[in-house]
């Protein structure tokens, strides 16, 4: 009896312990619980690829603006197009602040068109920002007799697939079925930066959905030494290095393709966008965003991205967690088409 009351004395003591270093986490402050202590930062694709290259520029500086300035650490999870991150942060990832990650900008927008086997709910996640808002391109490899829009219209175009919900599947069938393109899909590819270097090897054809910013800072020797063939752009606004190339969004007429055109497209106001687990506790939550703003705001982080030939365009948690409330409001009608594009009904 008297080991059992020693017994019951030790566990209730030893749970007090545990309880109260609970409430010790909890009652830190911000400074605090950042000082002395790694952040990771996780990265939905390989090692070199431009989501990479943006998170490794972010963790250069970001630990610099969040009160006791934490060090961060860039792990690579590449998988599923992103959402193998994506889950990690929604029901892995300790929901304090210590681990934040960047995703593919589409997936997100995956839930409202009835693809949710994850069943992950986007207006949930902590949204921190995006590192730019991003217009793509459309391109043909330069030794293809596809040159323009028109001839993309008449003749097919090899092009690379990446994964189930990544954007280089879904765009290139938004386009054939809302614009009349004639993309044909190869799948199979880790990413897109693996791809480019299939086109440049003859494998593949052109790029039906590659962003601004990437091939700017992977590839400036493209447009510089007239490599590709610029066929249209999605951006509602000329590309000023290329002002002459058609913006897509302007070749669709109908008024209901051109909704669902833009529902699409809305992913690239996302850009580069970085995300923490749902459930942070506020105070970490607000830091976090007003560091990422900071930080996109840095002369010093500004410069080192000018250096790497990377755009940069704060698009701020706020601004990104509305667009999505936005989004998920769209009229049936408009889903119903973007479901019929992507041959998801």
């Amino acid at each position: 009896m008297a080991r059992f009351a020693t017994s019951v004395i030790a566990t209730a003591a030893a749970a007090s312990l545990l309880a109260a270093g609970a409430v010790s986490a909890r009652a830190q402050n911000v400074e605090q619980f950042y000082k002395g202590r790694q952040l990771s930062l996780l990265v939905f694709t390989g090692a070199g690829s431009t989501y990479d290259i943006y998170a490794r520029l972010l963790a250069r500086h970001l630990g610099n603006h969040i009160p006791g300035n934490p060090v961060l650490v860039v792990q690579n999870m590449p998988g599923a197009g992103g959402l193998k991150v994506e889950e990690y942060l929604y029901r892995i990832a300790p929901k304090d602040g210590s681990v934040i990650g960047t995703i593919g900008r589409g997936l997100p927008f995956e839930p409202m068109l009835g693809e949710n086997e994850a069943d992950i709910d986007p207006l949930q996640f902590t949204w921190l920002g995006s590192m730019n808002r991003d217009a793509s391109l459309a391109m043909s490899w330069h030794t293809s007799p596809v040159k323009t829009f028109d001839d993309l219209k008449k003749h097919e175009l090899l092009v690379p697939g990446t994964g189930v919900g990544a954007d280089s599947e879904i765009m290139p069938h938004a386009f054939n079925a809302l614009a009349g393109t004639r993309f044909k899909i190869i799948e199979g590819y880790r990413d897109t930066a693996v791809a480019a270097l299939a086109m440049e090897r003859g494998e593949l054809d052109g790029l039906a959905y590659w962003s601004w910013s990437a091939i700017k800072a992977a590839h400036p020797d493209w447009l510089r030494d007239n490599k590709v063939n610029l066929l249209f752009h999605t951006g509602i606004d000329p590309i000023p290095d290329a002002p002459d190339v058609p913006s897509i969004r302007n070749l669709v007429t109908d008024p209901v393709d051109r909704r669902a055109l833009a529902f699409l497209l809305a992913r690239e106001i996302m850009g580069r966008p970085f995300l923490g687990p749902p459930g942070l506790p506020p105070p970490r939550a607000a830091a976090l965003r007003v560091a990422f703003a900071a930080t996109l705001r840095d002369p010093a982080f500004l410069q080192d991205a000018q250096r790497s030939r990377l755009d940069i365009s704060l698009v701020t948690g706020n601004e990104v967690a509305a667009l999505l409330k936005d989004s998920a409001r769209a009229p049936k009608a408009v889903i119903d088409r973007v479901k019929q594009a992507l041959g998801r009904h």
